[in-house]
């Protein structure tokens, strides 16, 4: 059986058969309605950020099945943090201010959403990953450097919080 994927970046919860999904859709004969709602459902959790999504058509009874990735670490940190807008000072360096902060509790969901994207084995390992790139963002982990974080997670302070 030959099966088609199309993959695109959309925003999540919105995408719509315009391009590029339509377009990259509609050769195919698969109903386009079909396939954007079963899209935005799947994606709503990710609404305001770009989703990297997969839909895989089979070309004989033009069924479909959608996977979808997850957003980059460092865009689900921002939306925790609340920062909209894209930043355009320098962050994360010595010196420079920070941009926001996340608690522990945020951290550990970024962690859980990364899991199948991640090579870490373990939760704490992730979260300790996604520190790091709250450090490279300048955004502080319950108000401290997220490499002071890192070393609390390594004294076993969260380990309540990071529980698989």
């Amino acid at each position: 059986m030959a099966k088609i994927t199309v993959s695109a970046l959309i925003e999540g919860g919105k995408a719509s058969p315009a391009p590029p999904l339509g377009p990259a859709i509609a050769p195919t004969g698969a109903n386009i309605g079909q396939i954007i709602v079963a899209l935005n459902e799947k994606t709503k959790a990710f609404a305001g950020m770009s989703v990297p999504v997969k839909v895989i058509i089979e070309k004989s009874n033009k069924s479909f099945e959608i996977e979808v990735g997850t957003p980059p670490a460092s865009a689900l940190i921002k939306s925790e943090a609340g920062i909209k807008t894209p930043v355009k000072e320098e962050t994360g360096v010595k010196g420079k201010k920070t941009i926001g902060n996340i608690s522990m509790e945020q951290v550990v969901k970024i962690a859980k959403m990364k899991e199948t994207a991640s090579l870490a084995r373990t939760l704490k390992s992730r979260a300790k990953e996604v520190m790091g790139t709250c450090l490279s963002l300048g955004v502080t982990v319950e108000g401290k450097n997220p490499k002071q974080a890192q070393k609390d997670v390594d004294a076993k302070k969260y380990d309540a919080l990071l529980k698989e």
